[in-house]
């Protein structure tokens, strides 16, 4: 909105208030139909443009799943372009490092996968999200295919028996707003993947907890591979907080626990990653998918 104008409709209310849902419209064209006779003529051309260049009728968009993003491509931030600014960073950065890590991998010595899950920023619902039954399965066409009679005792066994990182983010520390952080405990550009033992708002309420023990395992490992890592918590325990899919997995009885890049400006259009963050979090990957259990 022009802020010239802005004065009564957004400045004199509440920030959460100040942009209403409703009105983030997009712009999907100008030029009106040639035919004046017409009604909706822009509406109409836009069609016309959708069918012409992808075969879509109106009809189309009751079925169609949208996706409105920037149009910007991933560009080099500073002047020594060290870092990475994006939209969908949380978790483009850590699907994308997972993918290289697993397909980086030969002949490793257990059973490996990465499971992509979408949702997650609304709750993890649907048939494709952390709570569907969708793992389960996949567990027991792999236990099938080894020749196990995959009943629902052994694949909870295999489950429970399990170790996984959910890889997603944790908010850097900002140097404008360092008051919602606590400074000992946050995350930072160019520290290395970071090791998020809990989330959860106001403290730990609703968040996976990992164990002591599997947080020194996963470190010992990092450690042994020479990987630059950080711990980091999501904000101070009053501010706020934030959930993943790790409490979900951890519902099987698995290790789990938070693990990847961290980010300046989260959620927002143009999200900021250190370069060196996102290389260490897909050898951090990689050196976790290789590495035996023992």
């Amino acid at each position: 909105m022009l802020p010239h104008l802005a004065h009564k409709a957004q400045y004199e209310k509440k920030l959460e208030d100040a942009v209403v849902g409703e009105k983030l419209n997009i712009l999907a064209g100008s030029i009106p139909f040639p035919d004046k006779d017409t009604k909706d003529r822009i509406k109409l051309q836009v069609l016309k443009y959708l069918n012409d260049n992808f075969g879509l009728i109106e009809e189309d968009f009751t079925s169609a799943e949208l996706e409105l993003v920037p149009s910007e491509k991933a560009r080099d931030i500073g002047w020594d372009r060290s870092l990475i600014g994006s939209y969908g960073q949380d978790d483009r950065s850590c699907a994308y490092t997972s993918m290289r890590a697993i397909g980086d991998i030969n002949n490793p010595e257990e059973t490996v996968l990465v499971l992509f899950l979408d949702k997650e920023e609304i709750g993890s619902e649907g048939n494709t999200g952390a709570k569907s039954r969708f793992l389960d399965a996949v567990v027991a066409d792999m236990l099938s295919l080894e020749g196990v009679k995959a009943d629902d005792g052994a694949v909870r066994r295999t489950l429970m028996n399990s170790r996984a990182i959910s890889a997603d983010v944790n908010g850097a520390l900002d140097p404008d707003y360092q008051d919602v952080h606590e400074k000992r405990n946050a995350a930072r550009l160019g520290y290395g993947i970071c090791i998020t033992k809990f989330t959860g708002s106001r403290g730990k309420s609703g968040s996976s907890d990992a164990s002591a023990e599997y947080v020194g395992w996963l470190r010992q490992v990092f450690n042994r591979n020479s990987i630059v890592w950080q711990t980091g918590e999501l904000g101070k325990v009053d501010e706020g907080g934030g959930g993943t899919i790790a409490k979900y997995l951890a519902s099987y009885g698995m290790d789990i626990v938070d693990c990847g890049v961290a980010l300046l400006g989260m959620h927002s259009p143009f999200e900021v990653s250190s370069k060196a963050d996102v290389y260490m979090t897909y050898k951090g990957y990689r050196v976790f998918l290789s590495e035996d259990r023992e």
